[in-house]
């Protein structure tokens, strides 16, 4: 992700200074629902763990420390990979232990536990989502070295592996290799209570110039319709996301499928139609990784999908804001987030827009600009602790007090959970204990409460988020607000794994 548009950026130039300014935290306005997530890598350790082989205890305390960075700074989801180079950070029955996890592929934890099992855990107790992130067809970091024991993939189907820049990948084109990426995924989909399966826009390998990739003999053979050899790679990733689509939601219709490609689709010197207004001779996903990502958003393959846009505005060859409407245009019924480049704060060469959190702000700002349901994730989680706690700092001014709820997908599912009943408030010296009767839904699946403070004058307006005070998965809350200013009143809403919210409870006033 981060090492080619590093690559990119120095090839094409770097802009002049972006326009971006901070902006004063009065002048935002705060949407009630906003995805705001950030990517965790684990392959190379880059965000977690912060080495190999660290105790349990201590992968778990980062764990910890991590999502609470991460919830303090407003964020209501993580992006977590747990399969970087067909291996696991899971317990699976079809690939090993990460070496990035434990130093030694195959090795599990010890003391045992399931890194998977306690992120979704510690991400739910904090009410965020978790998303598990797949890459599919990268088999190994260094193609001169297998790591893996006997029993892999990798030892026992050479014949899939197509060696390629000094890595080696699964062949897309061969479908016995897509079906057991897939076959991965799905069982991980069934077996964690993951909030959606994530993968990044590794489909077929970044070109490098020179080189080929190998994969003239599954061309030749499993072309049965005689395309052109791009139109065939791209009808390869194709089957390969909609399967994915197909089996995840066969097993659990509610996990949601999320894509986070390269941030240019096409250029509009390829495509007048449908390309977007950036210079031609950047790579594009249509034309050089074969992903034809609006494709997969018209036909209902991705819940989301996840640009990463990690220029800046102004840029010469691909303007953030340029891109940010390019994509907003052509989301057909889907929604699209946005991935910012947190990481570029962090080059040492990098342009004076990115030395202050001014750049980071104004791709937000612009992103809430739109008015449609959407949000962003940083790349990555990591990068926050390289960089001067200023972005961190202004980031919790600008969200506090206001929570975010994800947006909802009503293609998925927009039936609201039944409301919870009968509220009640008692005065204590912490402040207002609030409690009330779970929803009747909560039986079925996981519920959610989001609680409300108006003032006793107000209209209760739920699409008010400065309102929003609260969000439990108890029966109770306590407020240690203390009015000056005359009475308040609380209601509290009901809001199922999907985050379908129900009516509110009748409302209590505390004087």
């Amino acid at each position: 992700m981060k090492k080619f548009f590093a690559g990119l950026l120095l090839l094409l130039g770097l802009s002049a200074m972006s326009h971006a300014q901070v902006v004063a935290p009065e002048v935002w306005t705060m949407p009630k629902r906003e995805f705001r997530a950030a990517w965790v890598a684990t392959v190379s350790n880059i965000d977690w763990p912060s080495k190999p082989g660290l105790s349990t205890e201590a992968q778990k305390a980062e764990v910890i420390r991590q999502l609470d960075f991460l919830r303090g700074i407003g964020c209501n989801a993580v992006i977590l990979q747990v399969r970087p180079v067909a291996d696991a950070f899971y317990n699976s029955p079809h690939e090993p232990w990460s070496r990035f996890l434990t130093g030694k592929t195959g090795r599990a934890p010890e003391p045992y536990y399931d890194p998977l099992q306690f992120w979704v855990e510690e991400a739910h107790k904090r009410n965020m989502e978790l998303h598990a992130w797949f890459n599919p067809f990268r088999a190994l970091t260094d193609s001169k070295k297998n790591l893996n024991p006997e029993g892999h993939i990798t030892r026992t189907r050479p014949d899939w592996l197509i060696h390629y820049g000094g890595k080696s990948y699964l062949d897309p084109g061969n479908p016995e290799a897509r079906e057991y990426s897939l076959r991965v995924i799905a069982d991980c989909a069934r077996r964690y209570d993951i909030d959606a399966v994530h993968i990044d826009d590794y489909f077929y390998p970044y070109k490098i110039a020179g080189q080929e990739f190998g994969d003239g003999a599954s061309f030749s053979r499993y072309n049965p319709n005689g395309l052109s050899r791009a139109d065939w790679r791209r009808e390869n990733v194709n089957a390969f996301v909609k399967a994915m689509h197909d089996s995840v939601r066969t097993s659990k219709p509610w996990v949601k499928i999320g894509i986070s490609p390269f941030g240019i689709w096409r250029s509009r010197a390829k495509d007048s139609l449908r390309g977007s207004d950036t210079r031609p001779t950047t790579t594009t996903n249509y034309d050089d990784l074969y992903a034809d990502v609006l494709l997969w958003v018209e036909k209902g393959w991705a819940d989301y999908v996840l640009p990463q846009l990690y220029w800046e505005h102004g840029h010469r060859s691909a303007p953030f804001e340029v891109l940010l409407r390019w994509w907003n245009q052509w989301k057909y019924a889907r929604h699209v987030y946005y991935g910012l480049g947190v990481y570029r704060m962090a080059e040492p060469n990098c342009p004076v827009c990115w030395r202050t959190p001014s750049e980071v702000l104004a791709q937000i700002r612009a992103i809430r600009g739109l008015n449609v349901p959407s949000g962003y994730a940083f790349y990555s989680a990591s990068s926050f602790r390289k960089i001067t706690p200023s972005l961190a700092d202004s980031l919790r001014e600008f969200y506090n007090p206001a929570i975010a709820l994800p947006p909802t997908m009503p293609w998925i599912d927009s039936q609201p959970p039944a409301a919870p009943a009968a509220l009640q408030m008692r005065l204590t010296e912490g402040g207002a204990q609030l409690q009330w009767q779970a929803s009747a839904s909560a039986g079925r699946e996981p519920v959610r409460y989001a609680v409300y403070r108006f003032g006793a004058d107000e209209k209760i307006n739920l699409e008010r988020a400065e309102r929003l005070i609260g969000l439990t998965s108890e029966a109770r809350f306590v407020d240690n607000f203390i009015p000056h200013g005359g009475a308040v009143v609380y209601v509290v809403t009901a809001l199922d794994r999907l985050w379908n919210e129900s009516a509110p409870t009748q409302p209590v006033k505390r004087l």
